[in-house]
């Protein structure tokens, strides 16, 4: 199963990083001022990634395919990582929607 973990990074702004049981990383925050905020992010995410309109397929300027998870209201929520292929990145989003809805929290801010 999943979790999600939240860390503040060197800036003093909570993150959080879901993972996948073998403790991959699968989806990215932004940084957030407050620590409630970033458990909101959190509950956005279990929600919104069972929509697959909200996953937006992209690729970066040297090919790489990835992925932002957006909110109903347009605002990305999470990234993932760089995938060496669409089959790849396409894995990462069913890890995503797998994972997230019943994932643990673990706070480590």
């Amino acid at each position: 199963m999943g979790k999600f973990e939240i860390n503040v990074d060197k800036g003093g702004k909570y993150r959080f990083n879901l993972k996948a049981s073998n403790g991959q990383v699968i989806l990215s925050s932004q940084g957030y001022t407050t620590k409630s905020a970033c458990e909101n992010g959190i509950e956005s995410v279990k929600t919104n990634s069972q929509n697959d309109d909200l996953f937006e397929r992209l690729e970066a300027k040297d090919g790489s395919p990835y992925f932002n998870l957006k909110a109903s209201n347009g605002q990305v929520i999470g990234n993932s990582e760089m995938y060496s292929s669409s089959s790849g990145m396409e894995n990462g989003i069913s890890s995503v929607k797998t994972n997230a809805p019943d994932a643990d929290v673990v706070d480590n801010s």
